[in-house]
């Protein structure tokens, strides 16, 4: 397929039955979009150099699959806006009633909601957190390890900037304090990284918002946009990571990728769904966090109804309008080290 006049998109999409058995769906509201991207953190299919050189350990060290990072991306109906929530793989959750891969049906119980995804894939997952958000997903992206490394490095690496010098030693990622042009391995420790700062999975989804804008801003930029050859390459090799659901065509992201061209890194909203509980225990799940009733139901209703996420005020008529923030997004045009 050629794109624009500009090259030849010749990479093909691996499908996910994501959708699959899922019953008594939330409604769709309106023609705005919903995607569930999920990080997975298998390492099925990686050979040994593969392992070593990404430096995540075999399947020893982590058989199966979890999510490593859930991401709800909401485009607005005109596609001038957007908003990219994490998910904390954390989250307290019910997972429903489901059968296991050996066809044993087993009841609802309470666990961390990235135990879905272990359990019963995208399906599972899906259904969870559609059950607690009662919002109603569209589309489901998912990218592994090498994916998210091939992408990055098609861009030609993304920069990012650190206030802090890291030392993580669990994903081996050492920088000094201060930006940092990141290649696709470096970029994979970076969003993993979650032991150095004191602020574990937290730390870690806020380095994952101030990524995604930095990447966003690379993708959307002169260099690539206005360079035929490497935006072909970005998006070949982006097609050939991700694998999604089977109503997600090639034409349907690239008609999307069209829409987005012009859409403002300022127009993008960064967040995480609010918490009330950070070490939340209950129903013999440990160590998890809770979602806040209120400012979650806020969040959600306002995704559903394709609302602005950021409210502006104006007290009197000659007044300059402020902000109310109450859900603490940022912008994916924000600099981490400015902010």
């Amino acid at each position: 397929m050629t794109w624009l006049g500009l090259g030849r998109i010749t990479a093909a999409i691996p499908k996910v039955d994501a959708f699959g058995g899922l019953k008594d769906r939330p409604k769709k509201e309106s023609s705005a979009v919903n995607y569930l991207v999920v990080g997975s953190d298998t390492r099925e299919g990686l050979s040994k150099a593969e392992i070593k050189r990404l430096r995540v350990g075999g399947t020893e060290v982590a058989a199966g699959k979890r999510s490593d990072t859930m991401l709800l991306i909401h485009i607005s109906k005109k596609r001038d806006k957007a908003a990219i929530i994490s998910i904390p793989r954390d989250t307290y959750a019910l997972i429903p009633e489901h059968t296991s891969s050996s066809g044993k049906l087993i009841p609802a119980t309470h666990s961390k909601i990235n135990s879905a995804y272990n359990w019963g894939g995208a399906p599972l997952l899906i259904q969870t957190f559609e059950s607690m958000s009662g919002l109603r997903i569209d589309h489901y992206v998912e990218i592994n390890f090498v994916g998210f490394v091939r992408m990055v490095d098609a861009l030609g690496g993304v920069t990012i900037c650190t206030k802090r010098a890291i030392d993580d030693p669990k994903s081996h990622l050492v920088l000094p304090a201060g930006t940092h042009t990141l290649d696709g391995i470096d970029a994979l420790k970076y969003v993993r990284s979650r032991q150095f700062d004191g602020l574990g999975d937290l730390g870690r989804m806020k380095r994952q918002q101030q990524f995604a804008g930095a990447m966003l801003r690379k993708a959307t930029s002169a260099d690539v946009l206005l360079n035929p050859v490497a935006l072909v390459n970005f998006l070949n090799s982006a097609l050939s990571s991700v694998s999604t659901d089977p109503g997600l065509k090639q034409g349907d992201l690239l008609t999307l990728a069209k829409q987005l061209r012009s859409l403002s890194a300022s127009n993008v909203r960064t967040l995480t769904i609010p918490l009330k509980y950070y070490n939340y225990s209950r129903n013999g799940v440990s160590a998890s966090v809770l979602w806040d009733p209120e400012l979650s139901a806020e969040l959600f209703d306002r995704i559903k109804r394709d609302e602005a996420l950021v409210d502006k005020v104006k007290a009197e008529p000659s007044a300059t309008p402020s902000t109310v923030d109450k859900f603490n997004t940022g912008s994916a045009a924000d600099d981490s080290c400015s902010s």
